[in-house]
């Protein structure tokens, strides 16, 4: 009979606690977490939370405590009633629970305070419209989709609505959660301390592709964000290359220009993201793949089969026609 080698249950039990460590840890940071903060709201809202689970780990120990109390004490089969233990059990069983729960209160309801207003006044107001499956940015002079750029240190006003079902809007290293209602206008402020890229997601179950919703607030220092805004009001350039100059033909005389909108072109639709400047964004489909040609042309070809249900059909091109179009979208920069 095979024997497993002593010590061998011991090893599992450490690798598996190593696991669990390790998810622990990863949960606690990366580009979508709660508790790696980036700005002032995300910072008390992850105060409040490590607030309330030092409270639950308290009471879950204490809780332990008395079982293993009462187990340890207990003597005999019979059970004989303690004097005082109707106040230890009203006083244990009532009066700290609710204190515990006014106090948790109060304290969510000063975050939530405290959160209402920025620190500074917006200085920016960008408009989110969420569709299904993907987010619509409005900023004064320009449309953009599923990057929202702002400047560190400064105030960002967000308005938040919806073209069809209710969404909901989370950055979560910067704010809160904020759902999209249709018939209803909501808001929120952004504010980042450091450069750098934030994640953000649909958090409200809104169909098929409710997880393939994401999105990404780009905040950068205020010389390159003023540059940006500068870029993206631009109108796209005309390709000088042959091939990208083709590509544009292509897309103008192809069913694209219905669904999308080029300024500087005759592309004008209204259905699908504006591509202005579509070559510096960093994602397809809202997160669905990278933006490189690749994956650009199996979008074209079939989006169906890189995010299935979104609204954009098949286009049947022909190989050097895909090529031109390829390398004419790779150049809105």
């Amino acid at each position: 009979m095979h024997r497993r080698p002593p010590g061998g249950a011991r090893e599992r039990s450490r690798s598996a606690g190593v696991v669990v460590a390790a998810l622990l840890l990863t949960s606690c940071s990366g580009s979508q977490s709660a508790l790696d903060t980036g700005g002032p709201a995300a910072r008390r809202i992850a105060g409040l939370w490590w607030g309330l689970f030092a409270v639950a780990t308290a009471v879950v120990l204490v809780v332990v405590f008395l079982v293993v109390w009462a187990l340890v004490l207990r003597r005999g089969p019979d059970v004989r009633p303690r004097r005082g233990g109707e106040r230890v059990v009203l006083i244990a069983g009532a009066v700290v629970p609710t204190l515990i729960l006014i106090g948790t209160y109060v304290a969510t309801l000063g975050v939530m305070g405290a959160n209402r207003e920025p620190p500074q006044p917006a200085e920016l107001t960008v408009e989110v419209v969420g569709h299904d499956w993907w987010w619509e940015v409005r900023y004064p002079d320009f449309l953009t989709a599923n990057e929202i750029h702002i400047p560190v240190g400064r105030a960002v006003h967000v308005q938040l609505r919806t073209a069809d079902v209710v969404h909901s809007f989370w950055v979560p290293s910067l704010t809160s959660k904020r759902d999209l209602i249709p018939n209803q206008d909501n808001d929120l402020w952004l504010l980042a301390d450091e450069a750098g890229e934030y994640r953000g997601q649909c958090a409200e179950f809104c169909g098929a592709q409710h997880a393939g919703m994401a999105f990404l607030v780009v905040a950068q220092p205020a010389a390159e964000f003023d540059a940006w805004l500068a870029d993206q009001a631009a109108p796209a350039r005309t390709p000088t290359d042959a091939v990208a100059a083709r590509g544009q033909q292509v897309f103008e005389s192809a069913s694209c220009a219905s669904c999308h909108t080029i300024r500087g072109t005759t592309a004008d639709g209204v259905v699908g993201p504006n591509l202005t400047h579509f070559g510096s964004r960093q994602y397809l489909g809202a997160g669905a793949a990278p933006n490189d040609p690749g994956w650009l042309g199996g979008w074209i070809a079939n989006s169906q089969t890189v995010k299935p249900g979104n609204l954009m059909p098949p286009q049947p091109l022909a190989p050097e026609d895909l090529t031109a179009l390829i390398a004419y979208l790779e150049t809105l920069e």
